[in-house]
């Protein structure tokens, strides 16, 4: 599908990427209207993934995966779950990723930027109880999510039916190796300092791991060479990041599925706008604002439903 235009307009006083970025990651306040309700479940391989449910008797769900070093309770999801619950019957269930829920995870693996596993897992389950089910991820949880979808395209759940992403560095090594950057010091980090405090927790359980290597992190390429890439199974950081970008999974996608990403996005790098993929496969809608940051995409009204929630409404509304 062609690349769609954009009316995004960023308010003038978050006049830089980085305010477009931040601000609404610090300040904003998410209250919701509809109760939680929180369950565990064991995993396959006998770990477990923590699921926090907004439920309103619908027979539509939406199933919503955060970012790097995330949870199911940032504001960016609490914002998508408050105007999903409000403006639409579908229910919610945003996951936790192994280690994610503030509880280590029994294993010594936890989840990395490709693992879809624990999402086809998630899927599944979730599949017995719904008709229909919409995916939205942020960031690294769209990377998982359009990585999914491309895995799975002819195997997968005849129940999902479309999906939207925001915010996704499709391609990891560059993204990784943009972050590394020194304008970029206060994302990386941020982190950096939250990866290797996983780290050294597992490190009570799992005394192999060399928590002496962790002072010879300085960014992603270190951590993912001596930590993602072997715990998981991967040669090293560039095999892990090759075969974890989801940019190589997009040509398969065969749901309705839209991407949007800011041009002015911090972690992004231009090999992270899939122009070409979108312009061969029908089912990929690519959205590029000029601004809007990371994960921001802040605009002022009166329900304080952010412009991102708003077209995911809009994309979901058309295939559910």
């Amino acid at each position: 599908m062609p690349v769609i235009s954009s009316n995004y307009k960023s308010p003038f006083w978050l006049f830089s990427k980085h305010l477009q970025t931040i601000i609404p990651a610090l300040f904003r306040s998410v209250k919701l209207t509809i109760p939680r309700q929180t369950e565990r479940i064991t995993t396959p391989d006998e770990d477990f993934l923590d699921l926090d449910w907004y439920k309103k008797g619908s027979d539509k769900l939406i199933i919503i995966s955060h970012g790097l070093e995330g949870d199911a309770r940032r504001p960016y999801v609490l914002g998508m779950v408050k105007a999903l619950t409000e403006q639409t019957d579908f229910d919610v269930l945003a996951w936790n990723y192994r280690g994610c829920s503030g509880e280590i995870n029994k294993l010594c693996r936890y989840y990395h930027s490709g693992e879809t596993t624990d999402l086809h897992f998630v899927v599944n389950q979730a599949a017995k109880n719904y008709k229909e089910i919409a995916l939205l991820g942020f960031s690294i949880g769209g990377n998982v999510t359009l990585k999914y979808l491309g895995e799975q395209a002819k195997s997968l759940n005849p129940k999902v039916k479309v999906a939207v992403t925001f915010s996704v560095p499709c391609h990891l090594q560059s993204s990784a190796m943009h972050l590394a950057k020194p304008g970029n010091y206060v994302y990386l980090r941020r982190f950096i300092k939250s990866l290797n405090k996983k780290i050294k927790d597992k490190a009570v359980y799992y005394p192999e791991l060399d928590v002496e290597g962790l002072k010879r992190v300085k960014n992603f390429r270190d951590f993912d060479e001596h930590y993602t890439a072997p715990i998981n199974g991967f040669k090293n950081a560039i095999d892990y990041w090759t075969k974890s970008s989801s940019i190589y999974y997009l040509n398969t996608i065969a749901i309705p599925t839209l991407l949007i990403s800011a041009k002015n996005d911090p972690f992004l790098t231009p090999e992270c706008f899939p122009v070409k993929e979108a312009e061969t496969n029908k089912l990929l809608f690519l959205e590029m604002p000029e601004k809007g940051g990371h994960c921001g995409f802040y605009s002022r009204n009166p329900t304080n439903t952010y412009w991102s929630e708003k077209k995911a409404i809009e994309f979901i509304n058309n295939y559910l």
